[in-house]
Protein backbone atom coordinates (compact mmCIF):
# COMPACT_ATOMS: atom_id res chain seq x y z
CA UNK A 1 0.00 0.00 0.00
CA UNK A 2 1.33 3.32 -0.97
CA UNK A 3 0.13 6.61 0.92
CA UNK A 4 0.34 10.62 0.01
CA UNK A 5 -1.01 13.66 -0.69
CA UNK A 6 -1.70 16.18 -3.50
CA UNK A 7 1.78 18.66 -3.01
CA UNK A 8 1.91 22.00 -4.67
CA UNK A 9 4.27 22.13 -7.50
CA UNK A 10 4.46 26.42 -7.37
CA UNK A 11 8.24 26.10 -5.60
CA UNK A 12 9.01 23.43 -8.58
CA UNK A 13 8.78 20.08 -9.52
CA UNK A 14 11.79 18.84 -7.89
CA UNK A 15 10.94 20.66 -4.22
CA UNK A 16 7.70 19.38 -4.25
CA UNK A 17 9.14 15.32 -4.68
CA UNK A 18 11.32 16.68 -1.92
CA UNK A 19 7.93 18.04 0.23
CA UNK A 20 6.06 14.69 -0.09
CA UNK A 21 9.29 12.86 0.91
CA UNK A 22 9.61 15.15 4.11
CA UNK A 23 5.52 14.19 5.32
CA UNK A 24 6.64 10.60 5.56
CA UNK A 25 4.51 9.97 1.61
CA UNK A 26 5.42 7.46 -0.86
CA UNK A 27 3.15 8.17 -3.47
CA UNK A 28 1.74 11.80 -4.49
CA UNK A 29 -0.73 13.94 -7.04
CA UNK A 30 0.08 17.08 -8.24
CA UNK A 31 -1.37 19.69 -10.73
CA UNK A 32 0.47 20.31 -13.24
CA UNK A 33 -1.09 24.22 -14.14
CA UNK A 34 -3.65 25.93 -12.07
CA UNK A 35 -6.78 24.35 -11.96
CA UNK A 36 -8.92 26.85 -12.07
CA UNK A 37 -7.40 28.42 -15.32
CA UNK A 38 -7.67 27.99 -18.80
CA UNK A 39 -3.93 28.96 -18.79
CA UNK A 40 -1.14 26.46 -18.88
CA UNK A 41 2.37 26.00 -19.50
CA UNK A 42 3.93 22.28 -19.95
CA UNK A 43 7.54 22.07 -17.91
CA UNK A 44 10.34 22.22 -19.49
CA UNK A 45 12.58 18.78 -20.46
CA UNK A 46 15.09 19.63 -17.77
CA UNK A 47 12.31 20.04 -14.57
CA UNK A 48 10.68 16.53 -16.12
CA UNK A 49 13.84 15.03 -15.78
CA UNK A 50 14.78 16.31 -12.57
CA UNK A 51 11.63 15.71 -11.02
CA UNK A 52 11.98 12.27 -12.45
CA UNK A 53 15.21 11.59 -10.82
CA UNK A 54 14.56 13.10 -7.41
CA UNK A 55 10.96 10.87 -7.15
CA UNK A 56 13.30 7.84 -8.35
CA UNK A 57 16.16 8.89 -5.52
CA UNK A 58 13.12 9.18 -2.53
CA UNK A 59 11.35 6.60 -3.84
CA UNK A 60 7.95 8.34 -4.58
CA UNK A 61 5.55 6.25 -7.23
CA UNK A 62 3.12 6.49 -8.17
CA UNK A 63 2.62 9.76 -9.70
CA UNK A 64 -0.80 11.19 -10.21
CA UNK A 65 -1.49 13.99 -11.95
CA UNK A 66 -5.23 15.74 -11.19
CA UNK A 67 -7.10 17.15 -14.15
CA UNK A 68 -8.10 21.36 -13.76
CA UNK A 69 -11.34 21.85 -12.40
CA UNK A 70 -12.56 23.96 -15.71
CA UNK A 71 -12.30 20.51 -17.66
CA UNK A 72 -16.30 19.99 -18.81
CA UNK A 73 -16.20 17.16 -21.89
CA UNK A 74 -20.21 16.81 -21.03
CA UNK A 75 -20.87 20.46 -21.64
CA UNK A 76 -23.28 21.49 -24.15
CA UNK A 77 -21.73 25.01 -24.94
CA UNK A 78 -19.88 23.78 -27.66
CA UNK A 79 -17.03 26.80 -26.49
CA UNK A 80 -16.51 25.33 -22.85
CA UNK A 81 -16.99 22.47 -24.89
CA UNK A 82 -13.72 22.91 -27.20
CA UNK A 83 -11.86 24.75 -24.31
CA UNK A 84 -12.13 21.25 -22.33
CA UNK A 85 -11.20 19.01 -25.07
CA UNK A 86 -7.82 21.32 -25.46
CA UNK A 87 -7.13 21.30 -22.04
CA UNK A 88 -8.11 17.75 -21.33
CA UNK A 89 -4.99 16.87 -24.07
CA UNK A 90 -2.80 19.79 -22.13
CA UNK A 91 -2.79 17.43 -19.32
CA UNK A 92 -2.02 14.39 -20.59
CA UNK A 93 0.48 15.77 -22.94
CA UNK A 94 2.13 17.16 -19.94
CA UNK A 95 1.58 14.23 -17.63
CA UNK A 96 3.41 12.23 -20.24
CA UNK A 97 6.21 14.84 -20.65
CA UNK A 98 6.64 13.74 -16.37
CA UNK A 99 6.04 10.05 -17.22
CA UNK A 100 3.26 10.42 -14.57
CA UNK A 101 1.64 6.88 -13.96
CA UNK A 102 -2.35 8.46 -13.65
CA UNK A 103 -4.27 11.52 -14.67
CA UNK A 104 -7.46 11.71 -12.95
CA UNK A 105 -10.09 13.86 -14.45
CA UNK A 106 -13.64 14.33 -13.25
CA UNK A 107 -16.49 13.62 -15.69
CA UNK A 108 -17.74 17.11 -16.12
CA UNK A 109 -21.02 18.32 -15.69
CA UNK A 110 -24.47 17.04 -17.64
CA UNK A 111 -26.31 20.21 -17.07
CA UNK A 112 -28.45 21.64 -19.71
CA UNK A 113 -28.48 18.14 -21.35
CA UNK A 114 -29.97 14.38 -20.62
CA UNK A 115 -27.39 12.42 -19.06
CA UNK A 116 -26.89 9.94 -21.84
CA UNK A 117 -25.63 12.54 -23.85
CA UNK A 118 -23.55 14.11 -21.52
CA UNK A 119 -21.84 10.42 -21.07
CA UNK A 120 -21.69 10.10 -25.00
CA UNK A 121 -20.15 13.49 -24.91
CA UNK A 122 -17.23 12.87 -22.51
CA UNK A 123 -16.45 9.58 -24.24
CA UNK A 124 -15.89 11.25 -27.55
CA UNK A 125 -14.37 14.03 -25.86
CA UNK A 126 -11.77 11.67 -24.28
CA UNK A 127 -11.23 10.03 -27.71
CA UNK A 128 -10.27 13.15 -29.31
CA UNK A 129 -8.61 14.41 -26.52
CA UNK A 130 -6.46 11.41 -26.93
CA UNK A 131 -6.41 11.32 -30.89
CA UNK A 132 -2.44 11.01 -32.34
CA UNK A 133 -0.80 10.49 -28.40
CA UNK A 134 1.18 8.06 -27.48
CA UNK A 135 -0.04 6.49 -24.00
CA UNK A 136 2.85 5.08 -23.02
CA UNK A 137 2.14 3.46 -19.24
CA UNK A 138 -0.25 6.51 -18.42
CA UNK A 139 -4.17 5.47 -17.53
CA UNK A 140 -6.71 8.10 -17.26
CA UNK A 141 -8.67 7.58 -14.19
CA UNK A 142 -12.35 8.47 -14.19
CA UNK A 143 -13.01 10.17 -10.66
CA UNK A 144 -16.26 9.50 -8.64
CA UNK A 145 -18.10 12.69 -7.57
CA UNK A 146 -20.84 13.95 -4.64
CA UNK A 147 -23.13 13.91 -7.43
CA UNK A 148 -23.15 18.54 -6.64
CA UNK A 149 -25.80 19.96 -9.62
CA UNK A 150 -25.27 18.44 -12.59
CA UNK A 151 -22.27 16.58 -12.26
CA UNK A 152 -22.13 12.94 -13.71
CA UNK A 153 -20.40 10.15 -11.81
CA UNK A 154 -22.13 10.04 -8.04
CA UNK A 155 -23.92 6.99 -10.32
CA UNK A 156 -21.17 4.44 -11.13
CA UNK A 157 -23.15 3.31 -14.01
CA UNK A 158 -22.17 6.24 -15.55
CA UNK A 159 -18.84 5.92 -14.95
CA UNK A 160 -19.24 2.68 -16.65
CA UNK A 161 -20.62 3.81 -19.19
CA UNK A 162 -18.32 6.39 -20.23
CA UNK A 163 -15.77 4.13 -20.12
CA UNK A 164 -17.39 1.50 -22.16
CA UNK A 165 -17.68 4.24 -24.36
CA UNK A 166 -14.20 5.73 -24.71
CA UNK A 167 -12.18 2.75 -24.52
CA UNK A 168 -12.53 1.59 -28.15
CA UNK A 169 -11.75 4.97 -29.22
CA UNK A 170 -8.61 5.46 -27.93
CA UNK A 171 -5.60 4.02 -27.12
CA UNK A 172 -5.04 5.06 -23.48
CA UNK A 173 -5.98 2.68 -20.70
CA UNK A 174 -9.25 3.80 -19.00
CA UNK A 175 -9.42 3.40 -15.24
CA UNK A 176 -10.85 4.45 -12.13
CA UNK A 177 -10.22 7.11 -8.96
CA UNK A 178 -12.31 6.58 -5.86
CA UNK A 179 -12.90 9.52 -3.58
CA UNK A 180 -13.73 8.16 -0.21
CA UNK A 181 -15.89 11.63 0.87
CA UNK A 182 -17.45 11.50 -2.51
CA UNK A 183 -19.15 8.13 -2.07
CA UNK A 184 -19.95 8.96 1.71
CA UNK A 185 -21.89 12.02 -0.11
CA UNK A 186 -23.06 10.34 -2.70
CA UNK A 187 -24.28 8.23 -0.57
CA UNK A 188 -22.66 5.09 -1.55
CA UNK A 189 -20.78 2.22 0.54
CA UNK A 190 -17.16 2.84 -0.59
CA UNK A 191 -16.56 -1.48 -0.51
CA UNK A 192 -19.56 -2.09 -2.13
CA UNK A 193 -18.54 0.48 -5.00
CA UNK A 194 -15.15 -1.06 -5.38
CA UNK A 195 -16.62 -4.10 -6.08
CA UNK A 196 -18.97 -2.86 -8.50
CA UNK A 197 -16.25 -0.90 -10.44
CA UNK A 198 -13.70 -4.10 -9.74
CA UNK A 199 -10.77 -3.57 -7.90
CA UNK A 200 -8.63 -4.33 -10.48
CA UNK A 201 -9.68 -0.73 -12.07
CA UNK A 202 -9.40 0.72 -9.19
CA UNK A 203 -5.73 1.72 -8.78
CA UNK A 204 -5.49 4.92 -6.91
CA UNK A 205 -8.32 6.08 -4.00
CA UNK A 206 -8.46 9.74 -2.91
CA UNK A 207 -8.85 9.51 1.04
CA UNK A 208 -10.63 12.38 2.23
CA UNK A 209 -13.03 12.53 5.26
CA UNK A 210 -16.16 14.64 4.92
CA UNK A 211 -17.44 17.38 6.36
CA UNK A 212 -21.00 16.54 5.83
CA UNK A 213 -23.47 13.52 6.20
CA UNK A 214 -24.49 10.66 4.49
CA UNK A 215 -26.47 10.95 0.99
CA UNK A 216 -25.66 14.86 1.44
CA UNK A 217 -24.29 15.38 -2.02
CA UNK A 218 -22.59 18.32 -0.83
CA UNK A 219 -18.40 17.61 -1.68
CA UNK A 220 -17.12 19.19 1.48
CA UNK A 221 -13.21 17.05 2.57
CA UNK A 222 -12.52 16.89 6.02
CA UNK A 223 -9.31 15.89 7.97
CA UNK A 224 -8.74 12.13 8.81
CA UNK A 225 -11.21 10.86 11.82
CA UNK A 226 -12.43 14.51 11.94
CA UNK A 227 -15.53 14.12 9.53
CA UNK A 228 -18.72 11.77 9.25
CA UNK A 229 -16.96 8.96 8.08
CA UNK A 230 -14.50 8.28 11.07
CA UNK A 231 -11.25 5.98 11.70
CA UNK A 232 -13.51 2.64 12.09
CA UNK A 233 -14.57 3.24 8.17
CA UNK A 234 -11.01 4.14 7.46
CA UNK A 235 -9.48 1.28 9.34
CA UNK A 236 -12.12 -0.85 7.15
CA UNK A 237 -10.91 0.07 4.04
CA UNK A 238 -7.05 0.32 4.49
CA UNK A 239 -7.49 -3.70 6.32
CA UNK A 240 -9.28 -4.50 2.58
CA UNK A 241 -7.62 -7.54 1.38
CA UNK A 242 -8.33 -5.85 -2.24
CA UNK A 243 -6.93 -1.98 -1.19
CA UNK A 244 -3.68 -3.66 -0.19
CA UNK A 245 -1.03 -2.44 -3.17
CA UNK A 246 -3.73 0.30 -4.13
CA UNK A 247 -2.10 4.16 -4.13
CA UNK A 248 -3.95 6.21 -1.29
CA UNK A 249 -4.04 10.32 -1.84
CA UNK A 250 -4.89 12.42 0.79
CA UNK A 251 -6.88 15.74 -0.72
CA UNK A 252 -7.79 16.81 2.92
CA UNK A 253 -7.66 20.67 4.00
CA UNK A 254 -4.79 22.27 4.99
CA UNK A 255 -5.46 24.37 8.12
CA UNK A 256 -2.40 24.45 9.81
CA UNK A 257 1.25 23.36 9.33
CA UNK A 258 2.04 20.07 9.47
CA UNK A 259 -1.85 18.69 8.76
CA UNK A 260 -1.02 16.68 5.51
CA UNK A 261 2.02 14.86 7.70
CA UNK A 262 -0.81 14.27 10.71
CA UNK A 263 -3.34 12.84 8.20
CA UNK A 264 -0.50 10.48 6.75
CA UNK A 265 0.31 9.38 10.24
CA UNK A 266 -2.52 8.57 10.77
CA UNK A 267 -3.22 6.57 7.80
CA UNK A 268 -0.14 4.85 8.48
CA UNK A 269 -1.50 3.64 11.86
CA UNK A 270 -4.21 3.06 10.86
CA UNK A 271 -2.84 0.47 8.61
CA UNK A 272 -0.47 -0.59 11.85
CA UNK A 273 -2.92 -1.39 14.27
CA UNK A 274 -5.21 -3.14 11.56
CA UNK A 275 -1.72 -5.59 11.12
CA UNK A 276 -1.45 -5.87 14.78
CA UNK A 277 -4.52 -7.04 15.21
CA UNK A 278 -4.65 -9.83 12.61
CA UNK A 279 -1.25 -11.32 13.75
CA UNK A 280 -2.59 -11.53 17.28
CA UNK A 281 -5.37 -13.09 15.95
CA UNK A 282 -3.53 -15.81 13.62
CA UNK A 283 -0.96 -16.67 16.80
CA UNK A 284 -4.01 -17.17 19.04
CA UNK A 285 -5.40 -18.86 16.34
Amino acid sequence: MKIGAHVSVAASYERAAAHAFEIGADTMQIFTSSPRSWRCSAPIPGQAARFLDARQRLGISPLVVHGGYLINLASADPVIRGKSVAACRGEIERALLLEADYLVVHPGSAKGRPAEQAIEAVAAGIAEATRGLEPRRLTLLLENTAGQGGALGSRLEELTSIRSLAAPQTSLEIAYCLDTAHCFAAGLDFLDSLTSLGPLLVPVIHANDSRTPFGSRVDRHEQIGRGYIGEKAFRRILTHPALATKAFILETPVEEDGDDARNIETLKRLCRKSRTTRTRSNQSG
